[in-house]
C-alpha cells in the first residue's frame, strides 16, 4: 500500500512528495493492532543511489512471498525526492543537507516541517534502518555505524544485517540532527548503514544487505521466510583507523582490491602523471588491516582522501 507522507506545493506545478510502500501481512487484523513495525529509509542524500537497489529488492521479495510476513515493513524510498531528482545531496532550492536539520518542527520552515512529518511518521516502530552510500569519489565497504551511547541496544540488531564491519563513533563524532539520532532519541532502534559509492549502485552490496535486513526481520519476528546465513562483522570500538593521504596532484591507480586485507608497506595504488609516464607516489599502507576505504575517482589533488585502513586489532 503506498502512502504520501509528506506533500508540499512547489512552484512551476510542481510538488515535494515523500512516499512509502507499507507491506502488512495478508490477513492481519486491520487496527494491526499487536504487530511490530519495521522501517527502511534512504535516500535522505539525493546522491546516494544504493538504496534504491535495497528497497526495490527489498520490495520484491517481501511481496513474492507475502505469506511469510508477520509485521508491518514500511520502506521510504525517496527521503529526499527532489535531490535525488536533480542528482544533488542536499534539498535543491534550500540549500541544506536533509541529514542535519532532524528533528525538524511542525511549526518551521518548509524542510524542517518535511523532516518532522517523517519523524511523526515512524515514530513508534520497533526498529529501522537509514541507508546511506559514499560520495562519488570514494567507495565503502557494507558496514554499520553506531552511536556509542546506543551500542549495547544496536550492536546485537546490526549483527543480523551482513555488513563487513560495524563502527562504533564516539559521541563527540555524532551530530544530534541527523535522522537516526533523532528516531534513536524517541526510542526506536535505528541502525545506519553506509555501503558503495555515490551516484552509482553496487548490486552486490544491495543483495547482501537486502538479505541482511531479511535476517533481521526474522529476528526481530516480523519475517518467517528462509533467509541466507550472514557472515561475523569486525566490531570496532577501540581500533585505530589509518588514513593515506595524496601527497601529489595525478590520476590514481588502484593496485590493492577493496574490502582485502593489507599490510604495512604494501602498496595501495600509484598516482601517475599521464603527461609524463612517471609514477608521481607510490601509496603504501601505514599499517595492517582492513581496507574498507578506497578512492573511486581516479583525479586526486594533494591532500585528496586515497584509502582508509581498519587497523588490526592488538
Amino acid at each position: 500500500m503506498i502512502k504520501e507522507v509528506a506533500s508540499l506545493k512547489l512552484p512551476a506545478a510542481e510538488n515535494w512528495v515523500i512516499r512509502k510502500n507499507r507491506l502488512i501481512p495478508p490477513h492481519a487484523d486491520p487496527s494491526l493492532a499487536g504487530l511490530k513495525r519495521f522501517c527502511v529509509v534512504t535516500g535522505i542524500h539525493g546522491d546516494e543511489l544504493e538504496g534504491q537497489y535495497v528497497c526495490y529488492e527489498l520490495n520484491r521479495r517481501l511481496q513474492e512471498h507475502p505469506e511469510f510476513l508477520k509485521g508491518i515493513v514500511d520502506i521510504y524510498p525517496a527521503a529526499n525526492p527532489l535531490g535525488i531528482d536533480t542528482l544533488q545531496r542536499g534539498i535543491p532550492l534550500f540549500d541544506l543537507d536533509m541529514n542535519r536539520i532532524f528533528p525538524g518542527s511542525d511549526h518551521g520552515a518548509v524542510a524542517e516541517w518535511v523532516a518532522h512529518r517523517l519523524i511523526e511518521d515512524i515514530r513508534g516502530a520497533d526498529a529501522a534502518v537509514d541507508l546511506h552510500a559514499s560520495n562519488i569519489f570514494l567507495r565503502e565497504i557494507p558496514q554499520c555505524r553506531i552511536n556509542i551511547n546506543t551500542a549495547d541496544e544496536l550492536i546485537p540488531l546490526a549483527k543480523y544485517l551482513d555488513v563487513d564491519f560495524i563502527w562504533v563513533h564516539q559521541a563527540v563524532t555524532v551530530l544530534e540532527s541527523t535522522l537516526a539520532y533523532s528516531l534513536n532519541s524517541i526510542g526506536v532502534k535505528t541502525l545506519v548503514v553506509e555501503e558503495g559509492v555515490g551516484m552509482r549502485i553496487t548490486r552486490e552490496y544491495g543483495e547482501r544487505l537486502v538479505n541482511g535486513i531479511l535476517c533481521l526481520l526474522k529476528h526481530l519476528g516480523i519475517w518467517d521466510g528462509p533467509v541466507d546465513k550472514v557472515r561475523e562483522p569486525i566490531v570496532s570500538v577501540d581500533r585505530a583507523v589509518s588514513f593515506i593521504n595524496a601527497e601529489a596532484s595525478g590520476v590514481f591507480i588502484p593496485e590493492s582490491r577493496h574490502s582485502q586485507m593489507v599490510k604495512r608497506g604494501e602498496s595501495v595504488g600509484e598516482i601517475v602523471d599521464p603527461l609524463s609516464g612517471k609514477v608521481l607516489e607510490n601509496c603504501t599502507a601505514p599499517s595492517d588491516g582492513l581496507l574498507f576505504t578506497l578512492r573511486e575517482y581516479p583525479i586526486v589533488n594533494e591532500g585528496s582522501l586515497i584509502a582508509r585502513i581498519l587497523e588490526e586489532a592488538k
